[in-house]
């Protein structure tokens, strides 16, 4: 099975790198295969509502001048997802999530019923808001988040720096033998379907 990590930084090899490369190590250990992707520093469209991905119904964004589906592409060979963001703002890099909001609604099928977990890195302060902000669509899409002793968090400032922080990288080696036992337990289950019902939706305004 394949753990795909997801590094929203633009700074590929800096500190979310290193919170990143932690979690594969054990899962490397563990004897899941691992592969990066790097968001990278290129502009990237945010959601403009066409629904043309809808209408088509072929698993890809309809607007294909940035990586979007490159990583459902990616996505559709991975059994679990680390995705990895600095904190800016208290929040998730932007590129990060518009990306992820085009991806998860045009290919929600690729991403959902598998495994994921969020990493935030942060110099000081906003890494739980911005942790909730990453783990909201992922509990809209039906895909099961990986928690750990602590919330998935590490600390660093200057490049490297992140390595230092002992807690925080020991929360990413918890997070990633959990990670490591959610896919064999869902593993042990593989003709398990779950009845979806039909979605409803309830608009109050009429």
């Amino acid at each position: 099975m394949k753990v795909l990590l997801i590094n929203a930084s633009p700074r590929k090899d800096g500190n979310t790198y290193v919170a990143l490369s932690e979690a594969a190590r054990v899962l490397q250990e563990e004897g899941f295969d691992t592969g990066f992707f790097h968001i990278g520093s290129q502009p990237v469209r945010g959601c403009a509502a066409c629904g043309a991905c809808a209408r088509d119904n072929n698993l890809r964004c309809a607007f294909d001048d940035d990586i979007t589906n490159r990583l459902i592409e990616a996505a559709q060979t991975a059994d679990a997802f680390i995705f990895g963001t600095p904190t800016y703002f208290g929040q998730p890099n932007g590129a990060l999530l518009a990306v992820l909001q085009r991806a998860l609604y045009a290919a929600r099928p690729v991403f959902a019923f598998k495994p994921v977990a969020s990493v935030v890195v942060a110099r000081r302060g906003g890494a739980t808001a911005a942790l909730q902000t990453m783990n909201m669509p992922f509990q809209m899409c039906n895909m099961p988040v990986a928690t750990s002793q602590y919330w998935n968090i590490v600390y660093g400032a200057a490049k490297g720096e992140a390595r230092l922080d002992a807690e925080g990288l020991q929360t990413m080696r918890t997070m990633a033998h959990n990670l490591a036992w959610l896919m064999r337990s869902l593993a042990a289950e593989p003709h398990y379907d779950i009845d979806s019902e039909p979605h409803q939706r309830t608009n109050f305004i009429r």
